[in-house]
């Protein structure tokens, strides 16, 4: 019997609620994330003359709150490897293309529906404290509602940056199997990578590598000040995360193809 997508989705859903803990690691990205937004915003002051953006302090936290989203997509994918669950997946589910698109697309909904969740509370929290500590038109700083365009565009590219980062994890998972090795890969492009990059390069490379590494140019769409000194545009680095989750997925899936469960 053919299995719809439907079928597969829905399959590949009463996997992933039923380990109970993707849900407790997806609770503490949102507690994670929100609690460091809320504690830069409440400590970092504001005087004459600063520059700084509030848009990226109050969202600071998916810095953090993404290493844990980045695990729960790893875990959902290799996890079935490791278990031996992956033998019966594709006997249900044969299409293997099929599986691979179900899985994604659950994870990446799970991931969108938490981080809006995560990204809603983090400006919420930074519109309570950056007013009070001199985040003002006086002092010379972007004043930004929830409504406005700028703070719009870095609270959705936020969700949607989110959702990228658990596809991105989802194809190295598929592609390497094995859970610390995929952990250690995701993370290390997310942190591990700009930070050599700043240590042991010179500014000119230091930039290149701001405009090409994951994070770095992922983050830029929640810039809402100064954009034209920025290494990437906002929706370019957007789509440059984008470019290295598609290959990722590629990989994944040719590797799915080819290779015995």
């Amino acid at each position: 019997m053919t299995t719809t997508m439907r079928d597969a989705v829905l399959a590949e859903w009463i996997k992933l609620r039923s380990i109970s803990s993707n849900a407790w690691l997806l609770l503490a990205s949102v507690a994670v994330a929100v609690a460091a937004s809320g504690l830069t915003t409440s400590i970092d002051k504001c005087q004459a003359g600063c520059t700084a953006d509030p848009a990226k302090l109050s969202l600071i936290g998916v810095q953090l709150g993404q290493a844990l989203v980045a695990i729960v997509a790893v875990l959902t994918v290799s996890g079935e490897y490791s278990s031996g669950m992956i033998r019966f997946t594709l006997t249900a589910m044969p299409r293997r293309s099929v599986m691979m698109t179900a899985k994604s697309a659950v994870i990446a909904g799970v991931v969108a529906i938490v981080s809006a969740v995560t990204v809603g509370a983090s400006v919420l929290v930074g519109q309570l404290f950056l007013p009070g500590n001199g985040f003002t038109a006086r002092n010379g700083a972007a004043t930004l509602s929830v409504t406005s365009g700028p703070m719009l565009r870095a609270a959705g590219g936020s969700v949607l940056y989110l959702a990228l980062i658990a596809l991105l994890s989802v194809g190295l998972a598929t592609a390497l199997r094995e859970s610390a090795l995929a952990i250690t890969a995701a993370l290390g492009l997310l942190y591990l990578f700009p930070i050599i990059g700043h240590v042991l390069l010179n500014p000119v490379w230091q930039n290149r590598i701001d405009r090409i590494a994951p994070m770095n140019a992922g983050l830029a769409i929640q810039s809402t000040r100064d954009l034209a000194t920025l290494p990437i545009g906002p929706w370019a680095g957007l789509g440059v995360l984008a470019a290295w989750t598609a290959g990722a997925l590629l990989i994944g899936w040719v590797l799915l193809l080819r290779r015995d469960a």
